[in-house]
């Protein structure tokens, strides 16, 4: 007798619904993903295109770098951009460079790859550092450059040739139950498992799951330049001694308490928005910049100016690009579970939630969704 495949259906188009879509074709479901919009529109195409393992903690570092191996393997399927530019956190505060030197010391040991330079060496290899400020810098190797909005419209193509899949775009999915699910619609569609990937829409699904999930929304605003002239190239991608308070991998190193109190004293303004400053280039030679963390009732429909001229403040004390000229500017809305990399539920048999990646959805989800079907196969 020929074994049926199981059905799994995905709620959500985004990259954790994609990531899961692909992880259950991997192991051999038959996947239908349901997307309310046209194509991915949320928080998987508003970030910097940065995958970034550097930024996890030592337990899931190898989970990442195993995120990094499925998207060399899409990227190398679909051609798109994955540029392995590494990243350089640069710093330019005593305190700062503390934490960096306590990190290097003690990486090998946790499982990190990365090294410390000098000020000497951040000037040489990263272009857009500004001279003479640096106090110490640290490089990591395992940092890629993928441009978001070239990935989520490459993701569903390779999943429908590669797998399959078959995608119902601009379809809600409105009530989902064990076996079942129904679109907006009043179409009922019959499947085995049924997995919520619906990012930080809490309330068309299960709200009293959502209700008691210690899980927050965050609001974000970005900046793009126009093309850099010339040809110019950033090398690395950049971040700042403000990321030291934002990556929970950083937070092994006693020091890192001297820089958080120093930013809450000398300029709160960074804390009450949760500014940290980073920057990476797309494929067409703009430089992505960015970013800051507004929460839950902070949270607003209209973007703030001050929050943008904060970012550029900062990163303009570190950086120094040929042509600053702003081409757009956006936010992105995400859900963070800070307990962990993904919260997980599930609130009928058959039925999982899986969303709250926060700011780490590029670098974590293929690796995530894996695992998650990985733990299935071990039941069985």
């Amino acid at each position: 007798m020929i074994q049926q495949k199981r059905t799994t259906a995905i709620v959500g188009g985004g990259i954790i619904g994609m990531a899961h879509a692909w992880a259950a074709a991997r192991q051999g479901d038959q996947v239908t993903v349901f997307e309310r919009s046209d194509k991915a529109r949320g928080a998987s195409v508003r970030n910097f295109g940065m995958f970034w393992p550097i930024g996890q903690t030592a337990e899931h570092y190898p989970l990442a770098l195993r995120s990094g191996e499925l998207w060399r393997e899409f990227a190398s399927a679909m051609n798109i951009t994955m540029r392995p530019s590494g990243s350089a956190c640069i710093v330019d505060q005593d305190d700062e460079a503390a934490v960096l030197e306590e990190f290097a010391s003690m990486a090998a040991d946790l499982g990190y790859t990365c090294e410390l330079w000098t000020r000497e060496q951040a000037e040489a290899k990263c272009p857009g550092v500004r001279k003479g400020v640096t106090k110490a810098a640290l490089f990591s190797p395992t940092e890629c450059n993928v441009d978001p909005r070239e990935a989520l419209a490459a993701l569903p193509v390779f999943l429908s040739r590669k797998f399959s899949i078959n995608i119902h775009w601009s379809t809600a999915v409105t009530h989902a139950e064990s076996g079942k699910i129904r679109t907006a619609s009043g179409a009922t569609h019959i499947f085995d498992q049924i997995i919520i990937c619906s990012g930080h829409d809490f309330q068309s699904l299960y709200p009293e799951v959502f209700a008691v999930a210690p899980l927050k929304v965050c609001k974000l605003q970005m900046l793009r330049t126009v093309p850099q002239p010339s040809g110019w190239l950033l090398g690395p991608m950049l971040s700042s001694g403000l990321t030291l308070r934002h990556y929970d991998s950083f937070a092994v190193c006693p020091s890192l308490a001297a820089v958080k109190q120093r930013v809450a004293r000398e300029t709160p303004e960074l804390d009450h928005y949760g500014i940290h400053v980073m920057a990476s280039q797309d494929q067409n030679g703009g430089i992505v910049l960015g970013d800051s963390h507004e929460y839950d009732d902070d949270i607003e429909i209209f973007d703030k100016t001050e929050i943008d001229e904060l970012m550029l403040r900062e990163l303009r004390r570190l950086y120094d690009f040929p042509d600053w000229t702003l081409a757009e500017r956006w936010h992105g809305i995400y859900a963070k579970y800070p307990q962990g990399p993904i919260f997980r539920a599930e609130p009928m048999p058959d039925v999982h939630i899986a969303t709250g990646t926060g700011g780490c959805g590029m670098t974590m989800s293929f690796g995530l969704a894996e695992a998650f079907f990985q733990s299935q196969l071990s039941l069985t």
